[in-house]
C-alpha cells in the first residue's frame, strides 16, 4: 500500500499531523494527494544532489500537472481544483534553476510522512500487546474477586445475624427476668410462662447453632480463599520476582495482592468480633448442651490459624537487596551501601509507624568450613509506614545499609565436606517484626533471596553469574548451598535466560536465530537443542574450546559492549550479532555486492564486533571479506556507527571505496546508519585524529589482506589477528595515506583507512519515531553543509582519512 494511502487510513489524531504538516505554502497537499503515486515512485534523494536528474524530475512533476488539469478538464470537476492545479504550476516555476532545492522540500515532506506512520504503528504494537496480556490477568483476578466479595457478603450478612441473635437473646432474657421477679404462684399460669419460655429458649438455640455453622462455613470460604493468595498468587509472584531480578520482563507490582490480603483480613477481624461476641452472649445466658460451649473454641483457634497464617505470609520482601551501582540485584560489596525494601500486605492505617523492623544475616548459617560471617551495618532497625512508599503501601525501606566481614569467619569445622568460592557463597538477609493489634500478637519474619557478598569489582561479573543460575534453577530460596551441587540446566532455560540480559540491559533479548548460534557454540550443531543440558562448570568455570576463557565471560563481555557502545545500533536491529562464520558465509553469497553484517566476534574475551561484506571476482565467484573486530577501547573513541560510515579500501590503482552498501538482507547503508551520523564530515569530524591512525586489516575468505611473512593465515571464526605491542591492537598508520609499520618493521602498505561518507545528510537516513532526528524544512534548506552536499561532485578530491588497500594473496 502506498505511503499516502496508509497515512488517509489513520486515526483522526494523526490525520491532524498531516494536515499541520502541510498547512502551508511550501509544498500543496492537492498535488500530494492527486500525484501520490508518481511522487512515491521517484528517486528524490538522487535529485537532490545531481542537478541533472532533478531537471528531469522536475519537468516531469510540471508535465504530471498539466495532466492532471486536463483530467479534471474532462470530468468536469470543480473550477476551484483547476485554477489550483495552474497555480501550483505557476508556483513551481520558480525552481526552474534550482530544481534540486523542489526535490530537497518533497524529500523532508516524505520522511514527516513516515515519522508520522512509525508514531501511529507503535501506538498499535503497544495497544495490541495490552490486549493480549489483559484476558490473562482478567481471568486470574475474576476467580479471586469472586472469592472476595462472597466473603464480604457473608460477613456483611452474619454482622446482620449478630445482630438478630443479640435480640433474640435478650427477649428470652428479659421475660425469664420477668417470670422470676413476678413469682406467680399459679400453677397453670407459670406453666403457660414456661411454655413461653422453652418456645424462645429453643429458637435460641437453633439461632446459635445457624450461627456457629454459618461461621464454621464463612472460615471454609476464607481457608480456601487464603490457600489461593498464599499457595498460589504469592508463590507465583515470589516466582516473578526471582525471575525479575535476573532480567525477566515479568510484573513484581504488589497492590493487587495488598487489596486481597488487606481485605481478608479485615474480614477474619470481623469474624473475630463476632465469637467475642457469642462469647458475651453466653456469659450471659447458657443452658444444657448449649452449643457455644462446645464449638466456639474449635471455630476460634481455626480463625486464629487462618489469621496467623495470612499475617505471616504477608511479610515479604518487595525490593531485594541491590547496590546503586550494581551490576544487578543480589550482588552486594563489602563496606559499600546497598538498599532493600520490606512491605507489609495487610494495609491498617493504624499500623502506620506502629510495627518495627529489625535485619539481620545468616541466622541458620551453614556449618561449612571458609563460610564467611557478616555484620549488618546502619540503621537496621525501621518502622512499617506508608510515607516511604509510592503507592501508598505499608513498607520499611532501608536505604544506607552496608556489610563487614567478621574477622573470625571462615574458622571452625564443617558438618559438610564442601568446596564453595566466594563467589558461591549463598547468604540471607532476615527481617523480624512484631503485629500487635485487636488484642491479638503475632511475631513475623520474612528473609531475602541469596545473595552473593564480594569484596571486590573484579568478582562481580562471576557473582552475576552465580545469581542468575541460582534464581533460574532453584525454587528454594533457603537452599545456600544451591551451587555446590546444583542441577543441569536445559537449553530451553538457559536461552531463556541469556535473552533476558539483554532484554533488560537494552530492551531487546535474543531471536532465535541468535540463541541458536549460541546453542551450537555449547552444543555443537544440532537440529533441535530442547533436551540439551549443561552444567554449572561448563557456564562458568570450564573454558570454551580452543580459548581461554569461560562462555560466560565471553557472552558478558559483549553484553556490556553492547550496552556501552552500541545500545541504539542493537535496539533498532541492526546488529545481526550472533551468528557463526559458517552461516554468515551462507547468507552473504546469496546477497548482491556490498552487502554487509555485523556480528560479534568469539575469540575476544571482553567482546569485540566485526563486520564481513560479499564481493564478486570477475567470474561472478562471492568473496566474503571480514575486518579485524573492534573491541571497547576501539569504540570509546569512535562510535562504530563511524566506523561504518568512513570505512574504505584501495583496491586496484589506490582507488578509495566503501564496499559496504547494503545492511544485510538489503537496507541502503544510510537508511540503517544515517540517522545516527554526526553532522560534521571530513576534516571537520571530531574523529579524525583517531581515523588517520587507524591501521586495520582485513580477511579475504582464509587470507589475511596483507602481504607478509609476519601475518599468519585466519582461523575459521575471525582468525589470528596480528598485534603490535609497540601500537596497539591495531598498529599506526603515518598520516591519511602514510607508511603503515608491522611487527616486523617492514613497511606496507596502509591497509585500512576511514573516510567520510560524502552525502551524509541526503542520502537516504531512514526516520525513527523521534522529532529531533529531522530537522525543520528552513533548517534543511538553510544548512551551510546541506547546500555542498547537494552540489557535490563524485570527480572532485575526497578527504580519505581511514582506507585500505587490498593484497590479493594467491
Amino acid at each position: 500500500m502506498a505511503q499516502w494511502e496508509k497515512l488517509g487510513k489513520l486515526e483522526t489524531v494523526y490525520l491532524k499531523q498531516v494536515d499541520e504538516l502541510y498547512d502551508g505554502d511550501a509544498f500543496p497537499m492537492d498535488v500530494r494527494h492527486y500525484l501520490a503515486h508518481w511522487i512515491e515512485g521517484q528517486d528524490w534523494e538522487r535529485a537532490a544532489r545531481d542537478h541533472e536528474f532533478a531537471i528531469i524530475l522536475f519537468q516531469a512533476l510540471l508535465e504530471n500537472l498539466d495532466i492532471q488539469h486536463s483530467r479534471f478538464v474532462q470530468e468536469r470537476e470543480s473550477f476551484l481544483l483547476k485554477s489550483n492545479m495552474r497555480r501550483f504550476k505557476q508556483n513551481f516555476q520558480k525552481y526552474q534553476e534550482e530544481p534540486y532545492t523542489l526535490a530537497t522540500i518533497i524529500l523532508w515532506f516524505l520522511r514527516k510522512e513516515k515519522l508520522i506512520l512509525q508514531n501511529a504503528e507503535l501506538a498499535e504494537q503497544v495497544q495490541q500487546l495490552q490486549v493480549q496480556q489483559n484476558p490473562m490477568e482478567t481471568d486470574s483476578q475474576r476467580n479471586i474477586d469472586r472469592k472476595i466479595s462472597d466473603l464480604q457478603n457473608k460477613v456483611q450478612c452474619m454482622d446482620h445475624t449478630v445482630k438478630c441473635l443479640e435480640e433474640q437473646q435478650d427477649e428470652f432474657d428479659f421475660k425469664f427476668q420477668t417470670q422470676n421477679l413476678e413469682g406467680t404462684t399459679n400453677e397453670q399460669e407459670r406453666g403457660e410462662q414456661m411454655k413461653v419460655l422453652q418456645a424462645l429458649l429453643n429458637r435460641l438455640d437453633v439461632s446459635r447453632k445457624s450461627m456457629l455453622t454459618s461461621i464454621a462455613a464463612l472460615l471454609n470460604i476464607a481457608e480456601d480463599l487464603l490457600c489461593v493468595l498464599v499457595t498460589e498468587e504469592l508463590v507465583q509472584w515470589q516466582r516473578r520476582q526471582q525471575k525479575a531480578c535476573i532480567g525477566a520482563p515479568d510484573n513484581t507490582c504488589l497492590d493487587q495482592l495488598e487489596k486481597w490480603f488487606t481485605t481478608e483480613a479485615d474480614c477474619l477481624f470481623q469474624v473475630r468480633k463476632f465469637l467475642k461476641k457469642l462469647d458475651e452472649l453466653q456469659e450471659k445466658v447458657t443452658y444444657e448442651r448449649d452449643p457455644l460451649k462446645t464449638q466456639t473454641l474449635v471455630l476460634h483457634n481455626k480463625l486464629d490459624g487462618l489469621l496467623t497464617s495470612l499475617l505471616k505470609s504477608a511479610f515479604v520482601v518487595e525490593s531485594q537487596p541491590s547496590m546503586p551501582q550494581g551490576k544487578g540485584p543480589l550482588v552486594l560489596r563489602t563496606n559499600v551501601q546497598f538498599s532493600v525494601k520490606t512491605r507489609f500486605l495487610v494495609k491498617f492505617p493504624e499500623l502506620n509507624h506502629v510495627m518495627k523492623v529489625n535485619v539481620s544475616i545468616d541466622r541458620e548459617a551453614p556449618m561449612l568450613k571458609g563460610y564467611r560471617r557478616f555484620n549488618v551495618l546502619g540503621t537496621s532497625t525501621k518502622s512499617l509506614n506508608m510515607a516511604e512508599s509510592m503507592n501508598g503501601g505499608m513498607v520499611a525501606d532501608f536505604r544506607h545499609l552496608t556489610l563487614k566481614e567478621q574477622k573470625s569467619g571462615g574458622g571452625g569445622k564443617s558438618i559438610h565436606d564442601l568446596s564453595l568460592s566466594v563467589t558461591e557463597e549463598l547468604h540471607i538477609i532476615h527481617f523480624e517484626t512484631q503485629f500487635v493489634l485487636h488484642e491479638m500478637s503475632v511475631s513475623l519474619e520474612t528473609f531475602s533471596l541469596p545473595v552473593v557478598i564480594i569484596s571486590n569489582s573484579s568478582q562481580q561479573q562471576s557473582a552475576w553469574a552465580s545469581v542468575l543460575w541460582f534464581n533460574m534453577l532453584c525454587h528454594d530460596p533457603k537452599n545456600v548451598l544451591f551451587l555446590a551441587n546444583c542441577p543441569l540446566a536445559t537449553w530451553p532455560q538457559l536461552g531463556e535466560m541469556l535473552s533476558w540480559q539483554f532484554l533488560s540491559s537494552t530492551t531487546r533479548g535474543l531471536d532465535s536465530d541468535q540463541l541458536d548460534m549460541l546453542a551450537s557454540k555449547l552444543f555443537g550443531k544440532q537440529t533441535n537443542y530442547d533436551a540439551c543440558t549443561i552444567s554449572w562448570n561448563k557456564f562458568n568455570k570450564e573454558n570454551v574450546a580452543n580459548t581461554n576463557f569461560t562462555f560466560w565471560l565471553w557472552f558478558d563481555g559483549i553484553l556490556v559492549m553492547v550496552k556501552s557502545h552500541l545500545e541504539n545500533l542493537w535496539k533498532d536491529g541492526s546488529i545481526m550479532g550472533f551468528v557463526s562464520k559458517g552461516r554468515e558465509k551462507a547468507l552473504l553469497k546469496k546477497k548482491q555486492r556490498g552487502t554487509f553484517l555485523l556480528r560479534f566476534s568469539e575469540s575476544i574475551k571482553d567482546g569485540g564486533i566485526t563486520f564481513s561484506w560479499v564481493e564478486y571476482s570477475p567470474t561472478g565467484e562471492p568473496d566474503i571479506r571480514t575486518v579485524q573486530p573492534f573491541t571497547k577501547v576501539d569504540l570509546v573513541q569512535i562510535p562504530f556507527h563511524e566506523i561504518i560510515r568512513n570505512f574504505q579500501i584501495l583496491e586496484a590503482g589506490n582507488i578509495p571505496e566503501n564496499p559496504l552498501l547494503f545492511l544485510y538482507p538489503d537496507t541502503p547503508k544510510q537508511d540503517a546508519f544515517g540517522k545516527y551520523y554526526t553532522e560534521k564530515s571530513g576534516a571537520d569530524s571530531p574523529y579524525i585524529k583517531y581515523i588517520k591512525t587507524k591501521l586495520m586489516f582485513v580477511s579475504k575468505e582464509n587470507t589475511l589482506e596483507v602481504k607478509s611473512p609476519v601475518y599468519s593465515d585466519i582461523m575459521e571464526g575471525e582468525g589470528t589477528w596480528p598485534k603490535d605491542p609497540a601500537n596497539g591492537l591495531f598498529g599506526e598508520a603515518n598520516g591519511l595515506f602514510g607508511e603503515a609499520t608491522g611487527l616486523s618493521g617492514e613497511s606496507l602498505p596502509p591497509e585500512m583507512l576511514l573516510s567520510p561518507d560524502p552525502d551524509p545528510m541526503l542520502s537516504g537516513a531512514s526516520i525513527t519515531a523521534s522529532e529531533d532526528l529531522i530537522p525543520t524544512l528552513q533548517e534543511f534548506l538553510e544548512d551551510s553543509n546541506m547546500l555542498n552536499l547537494l552540489n557535490y561532485d563524485m570527480s572532485s578530491d575526497v578527504n580519505l582519512s581511514f582506507s585500505a588497500s587490498v593484497q590479493h594473496c594467491e
